[in-house]
């Protein structure tokens, strides 16, 4: 299995972008699907999930209500859209998958995603 991230750039503070994940088969159940990030010198951390049985979304306290998780029409594709960019906002954002079913309190847990896409580049000047 393969994701493939797309959307990155560059935005200006107060500014918006929307990444896109979608996986290149279509041949595995999803689970969940979850976008971390990365900055350098720093972890990857958790951004977004959606679990896709229920369809609730989870958000790290730096990006609620600035940050939207979606699930595209497309099977296996998500979208994060991203309003009111900041700085700290910069970092290689990465999509992962769950193809096994997680716990709600695994959902922010890198470990429970079984599969990740490259990394797409996420830069917010000030």
């Amino acid at each position: 299995v393969q994701l493939q991230a797309s959307g990155g750039g560059l935005a200006q503070a107060g500014g918006s972008l929307r990444l896109s994940c979608a996986a290149s088969t279509q041949s595995f159940r999803t689970y969940a699907m979850a976008w971390f990030r990365q900055s350098p010198g720093k972890d990857r951390e958790f951004v977004a999930a959606l679990n896709w049985r229920g369809e609730r979304a989870y958000y790290h306290d730096s990006v609620k209500g600035r940050f939207t998780i979606a699930r595209g029409n497309v099977k296996n594709t998500v979208f994060l859209q991203m309003n009111s960019l900041k700085p700290e906002d910069t970092a290689v954002y990465y999509c992962g998958t769950a193809i096994r079913p997680i716990s709600e309190e695994c959902t922010d847990v890198r470990r429970a995603y079984d599969f990740w896409g490259q990394g797409t580049q996420v830069t917010v000047s000030s």
